[in-house]
């Protein structure tokens, strides 16, 4: 009986999900030619091809599809299995940063049952922006952090792309106003030059209305109509609604989810976190 190389596969579904290479080689951290390998011994294996080449970038082939939702479902186990038989008995201390707007949506359900998994494992959280989690990381403060970055400037292990969308009141006007109401968490927040720079790049006059460092109050602004914001998909507050097209506003780039860690000596609780955290993401 053939087995399957459960590092091959990942390769195959990382490409499937990036749309390209260059992106799954910059998550694997592997070389953009050593990723194309793997692909091959996948494609030579089964003996029919899984990838080709479209107008823009890559796209998986009739074969490719039919792999991808088997493949998926085999990384999940694996991870699974991994993450079960490593769990018992884990003591230690961990802290952990995570954006402001990450810590209620993509993160709460890992967060929960990472405290319920590993009782023995002291959590603790510190919120600030990506620009400040990066530095407290890098200066070994924090252990490891979620950090939102656009595609392309990627520091840390990929997790998750999200689309930047624009976002204002229910059935609110501020973003027919001008020059353009916007607030922003801080002047650190992740997605202020992205904002910045659509708004310039689109001839938009704008001003700032509120920088505080608080996200619930940059909601609040947003809520009551006084501004519009920018979030990630997923993470947008339920009485909120993303903008369209027919508001007139540019498009917003694409950001990624990553993953830093603390760099020298090996930290098994952060190791356990650091897989949980991926394998969450992985099932989204």
């Amino acid at each position: 009986m053939r087995n399957l190389d459960v590092a091959v596969l990942r390769a195959f579904v990382t490409v499937a999900e990036t749309g390209s290479m260059t992106g799954a080689a910059e998550v694997l951290n592997l070389t953009q030619g050593a990723v194309s390998q793997q692909i091959k011994r996948l494609e030579t294996a089964f003996g029919c091809g899984l990838i080709e080449r479209a107008r823009k970038g890559l796209r998986l082939t009739q074969n490719g599809e039919q792999l991808l939702r088997k493949a998926q479902r085999m990384l999940l186990l694996n991870d699974e299995i991994w993450q079960d038989m490593t769990g018992a008995g884990h003591v230690g201390k961990l802290t952990v940063g995570i954006p402001y707007d990450l810590v209620g949506t993509f993160m709460r359900t890992p967060l929960r049952k990472f405290c319920d998994h590993y009782p023995g494992i002291e959590l603790s959280l510190r919120c600030h922006s990506s620009q400040e989690l990066r530095s407290m990381v890098n200066s070994g403060e924090i252990d490891i952090a979620l950090v939102e970055e656009p595609v392309g400037e990627m520091t840390g292990d990929f997790l998750k792309i999200a689309p930047l969308v624009w976002v204002g009141a229910k059935s609110g006007k501020a973003q027919t106003k001008r020059p353009l109401p916007v607030s922003l968490v801080s002047r650190e927040c992740a997605f202020r030059p992205a904002v910045i720079d659509a708004l310039d790049q689109a001839g938009i006059a704008w001003r700032s209305v509120f920088e505080s460092g608080n996200i619930e109050a940059t909601a609040a602004t947003v809520r009551s109509d006084l501004s519009i914001t920018a979030f990630l998909v997923g993470t947008i507050p339920d009485d909120l609604e993303a903008l369209g097209r027919d508001d007139a506003l540019p498009e917003l780039p694409k950001f990624a989810i990553s993953l830093m860690e603390k760099t020298g000596a090996h930290n098994e609780v952060r190791d356990v976190f650091a897989e949980m955290v991926r394998t969450h993401f992985h099932q989204l």
